[in-house]
């Protein structure tokens, strides 16, 4: 189980709480999580990512234990404490 912290223009378009937690299957990813964040909560298909090319949207970032992960490739193994 990983918990997520979404920004206010997120949770509230997904009718959730600031913080989630997914269940994702296979190795902890940065792109298994947002594919359990898109699949759990399909209103977010679109927001967080380019729905065609993957690619993170301008202005959404993403970071686990104060470290910024925006910039990694999306098969970039989570740290393990979150993972």
């Amino acid at each position: 189980m990983i918990r997520v912290m979404l920004p206010t223009h997120l949770w509230r378009l997904a009718n959730t709480g600031r913080e989630i937690a997914l269940q994702v299957e296979g190795p902890a990813t940065i792109g298994a999580v947002l594919d359990a964040l898109e699949g759990e909560y399909p209103m977010l298909l679109g927001t967080i990512r380019d729905q065609v090319s993957k690619e993170r949207r301008p202005f959404i970032r993403f970071f686990a234990l104060g470290e910024a992960l925006s910039l990694e490739p999306v098969d970039t193994p989570l740290p393990e404490p979150v993972a």
